[in-house]
């Protein structure tokens, strides 16, 4: 529908008129804001003040360079994160830390922990409903609770700094308690890391004593396991069969080779021999020293002969002589030759008989090593078992020596420092007086304010129309009656007129008369809007029709209904049949806009007739702007269209204006509800025709509706209440 779109379009805040009602109401704003500020300044100045004093602890390693354990280095020191921190603020605050400084300082003797009543911020807190209520228990229970609720621990965002911040009515418990509970918590750290230490030695003890007598056996069992063996260690830590074996090998080696040396000399001197060549000049006969001595004698026989070839013939003796003796010395060195010759034979063949017997010792040892290597897997396996026992054990008597040493003397620095200790504080942090007061007074001011503008806002005096939207009220529009007897009524002023002579206050006020009333109409009962409104929220009614024989001016009795069903949550609906809009008129800018007569004439859809109160979640239906002749020959389909809104909608008001009960028959359902609308029902006589009509009729139970001592709302600017 388009009818939010132009109740939402139709009107504008008056920004000057909005400013102006507060200015107006200036004086008793700042009054009640000064109340408001004066009963805060009370309040804060009866509070008692409340001190706070801070200790700062940095988590870090504490242990010396020269007294921490070998093998730790600084990248191996344990360095809490996030969580590690913030689970050593959880233990600050742990129930035994609290209870022994509580009882150091004897809290529960003083007023401030042990009053069960609370303070007065407390009371009105927990009747707020800000705070729960305090539960009786202990002394004790008492004391601790009151101290948690002084005590803040936290963490300083992104370091490991934890902050200690205590807040007393005494400033200097306010500076103590938290320095107590550093200490208490250093403490704390020192004894955990005692009671650690204490705990390993002793466990250290019995572990040293099973792990000396493991090493023992251990080492035993190689040393069995060794000598059954036959697993002789040589040098190197080898085994002495595989010693054996390398050395044998070695000799092999050198004795193949002096074999094949010797025999490879002799052959040399024997193939020398049976060329007949001179085997003096052998290197293998040189090294003789006998023919070294022969070989020179030669040289020196040669010499002779030759140099008493000079001055003698070859016969003569001296010459044969020479040459005789040189050729016994050729004899000599060839026999010799053959003496080395057999030397070097038998040193082959002795070279050969060894090279035999170490083949065999080699092969012998060979097997032996084999036998060794497979019996020295489950030796290399008995050694391991005692090197690790072994090490275990010596690394378990250098920590228990550490661990004994650190507890004899005393020495498990906490990891954890105090570097800011609190001070008294001098200056109370609540209440601050001044800037409560001052926030006070400005909050109130601000409240105010803005309480007096909504009052203008939801009072509609603050409310104008937008321009250029409002059209001129048309000429004359009569809404044709539904049936041929709904004729327009001749005494019916002319729609201008109904505006006019609804001109005036922008609201009727018509106090209730204290004179008695006349029987006639005492007898049809009379109630107001608001029971009337009542009546059908409550009825189960879907329809209800509004009669008004003083006019138009009586049409605002169904306004009123129609706007006090809707803010009570109901879908509702105002169709106006009166012939100059009486009904409409107030809640819409003007009777311009299209309405039941377009419906009819079919120059419009639901969706277009219908719009919203400018006031109210109510729909309205005005007369609209078609031609009455043409809608009054569409009149049969009103039963039609009243039927599709009462379906849609949860009740529908219909304001039939001044008319006479036969014309509402075909309006008339078993669910609807018949109501006469009388501005002055102490002159009853138009009220007692219409009611005693309506029975007539088949009505039974026809209501007289009073507005009587009801408000309109007021209008927008230039506009007129019904």
């Amino acid at each position: 529908m388009n009818s939010d779109h132009i109740a939402h379009g139709d009107v504008d805040v008056d920004l000057g008129r909005l400013f102006a009602g507060v200015r107006h109401k200036w004086p008793r704003i700042l009054l009640a804001s000064l109340i408001i500020t004066g009963l805060v300044f009370v309040v804060v100045y009866t509070m008692t003040p409340q001190y706070r004093a801070q200790t700062r602890l940095l988590i870090e390693t504490r242990e010396s360079i020269y007294t921490r354990p070998q093998g730790v280095d600084d990248g191996d020191r344990p360095i809490l994160d996030g969580e590690g921190v913030a689970s050593q603020v959880e233990l600050i605050t742990s129930t035994e830390i609290l209870t022994d400084v509580a009882e150091a300082f004897n809290l529960a003797n003083r007023g401030e922990f042990s009053a069960q009543g609370g303070s007065l911020v407390s009371g009105l807190l927990v009747m707020a409903g800000l705070k729960n209520a305090p539960v009786e228990g202990t002394t004790e229970e008492r004391v601790l609770r009151a101290f948690r609720e002084r005590l803040t621990v936290y963490r300083v965002e992104n370091s490991r700094v934890i902050v200690i911040e205590f807040s007393s009515e005494d400033p200097k418990l306010a500076a103590e308690i938290p320095n107590a509970v550093a200490d208490a918590y250093v403490a704390m750290q020192s004894n955990a890391k005692l009671q650690s230490n204490t705990s390993a030695t002793q466990w250290l003890e019995p572990e040293i004593e099973d792990l000396r007598e493991r090493v023992k056996n251990a080492e035993a069992r190689v040393a069995e396991y060794r000598g059954e063996s036959d697993l002789l260690l040589g040098e190197n830590n080898t085994v002495l069969a595989t010693q054996q074996l390398a050395e044998l090998s070695s000799e092999l080696s050198r004795t193949r080779a002096n074999r094949s040396a010797a025999t490879a000399q002799a052959d040399s001197v024997r193939s020398a021999l049976d060329r007949g060549a001179a085997v003096e000049s052998l290197p293998e006969v040189l090294a003789s020293p006998l023919i070294q001595s022969l070989r020179e004698r030669q040289v020196e026989l040669n010499a002779q002969i030759a140099d008493l070839s000079t001055t003698l013939l070859g016969n003569h003796p001296r010459i044969r002589a020479l040459r005789s003796q040189l050729s016994d010395l050729d004899a000599q060195i060839r026999s010799e030759a053959n003496k080395v010759l057999a030397g070097f034979e038998a040193e082959a063949a002795t070279a050969q008989r060894r090279e035999q017997e170490l083949t065999a010792e080699l092969n012998r040892l060979k097997a032996a090593s084999a036998r060794a290597e497979e019996e020295q897997v489950e030796l290399r396996a008995l050694e391991r078992e005692a090197t690790a026992q072994r090490e275990l054990l010596e690394s378990y008597l250098t920590r228990y020596r550490e661990a004994a040493s650190r507890s004899d003397r005393n020495y498990l620095p906490a990891d954890v420092r105090i570097f800011s200790r609190a001070i008294t504080p001098s200056e109370a942090y609540f209440p601050k007086i001044v800037p409560i007061t001052s926030a006070a007074f400005v909050a109130s001011l601000l409240i105010m304010a803005i309480v007096t503008l909504l009052q203008e806002l939801f009072s509609g005096r603050a409310m104008r129309p937008t321009a250029g939207v409002s059209a001129p009220v048309p000429a004359a529009v009569r809404m044709p009656r539904v049936e041929p007897s709904l004729d327009t009524d001749p005494g019916a002023s002319d729609p201008q007129q109904a505006v006019s002579a609804a001109e005036g206050p922008a609201s009727f006020v018509d106090e209730k008369r204290g004179t008695e009333r006349p029987a006639s109409v005492a007898a049809y009962g009379e109630i107001d809007v608001e029971q009337a409104s009542e009546r059908l929220v409550t009825g189960g009614v879907t329809r209800a029709l509004f009669l008004s024989p003083e006019g138009d001016e009586a049409a605002a009795a169904s306004v009123l209904v129609a706007r006090d069903v809707a803010d009570s949550g109901l879908r509702v609906l105002l169709l106006d049949l009166t012939a100059s809009g009486a009904a409409s008129l107030p809640m819409l800018e003007s009777v311009a806009y299209t309405g039941i007569t377009n419906l009819l004439a079919s120059e419009a859809q639901f969706a277009d007739v219908i719009h919203t109160d400018l006031f109210s979640e109510c729909h309205i239906i005005p007369v609209g702007t078609a031609d009455p002749q043409r809608a009054m020959r569409a009149a049969d389909r009103l039963p039609i269209i009243m039927e599709s809104l009462s379906a849609a909608y949860d009740v529908v008001i219909v304001e039939c204006g001044p008319t006479d009960a036969h014309a509402i028959g075909r309006l008339l359902s078993s669910d609807t509800e018949v109501l006469v609308s009388m501005l002055d029902p102490d002159e009853g006589e138009l009220a007692v025709e219409m009611l005693e009509e309506l029975r007539e009729s088949g009505v039974d139970a026809p209501i007289l509706v009073s507005p009587a001592g009801q408000r309109m709302p007021p209008a927008p600017p230039g506009r007129d209440a019904a």
